[in-house]
């Protein structure tokens, strides 16, 4: 009976698993969209500057913004890649623990 018990409360994590992330792939998301969105400010501000600027000066702010812009893309990028992989990680010990029954 102990052994059903388990099995049914290891399937029924399973089933929550699969349809979302864990808490700790939702914080890694959050932290990275907040991190990006002062990045993007940053940018924003950069492109301001750029717009009252001339000639280099315009361009070299212009630049500096399209990085800020891709440095927030690649970490939004690198946080959704790191919660695929907790979120594949838990499914995986689950499975695992389901299999060794």
């Amino acid at each position: 009976m102990k052994k059903i018990a388990f099995a049914a409360t290891v399937l029924a994590s399973l089933s929550l698993a699969a349809c979302g992330q864990s808490p700790a792939a939702d914080a890694v998301e959050n932290q990275a969209d907040n991190q990006a969105a002062v990045l993007e400010n940053q940018a924003d501000n950069l492109m301001e500057q750029a717009d009252n600027a001339t000639g280099n000066t315009a361009a070299a702010l212009e630049n500096q913004a399209d990085r800020l812009e891709m440095k927030a893309d690649n970490v939004v990028d690198a946080a959704d890649a790191t919660a695929d992989n907790m979120t594949m990680s838990t499914n995986t010990a689950t499975s695992n623990t389901v299999n060794a029954m």
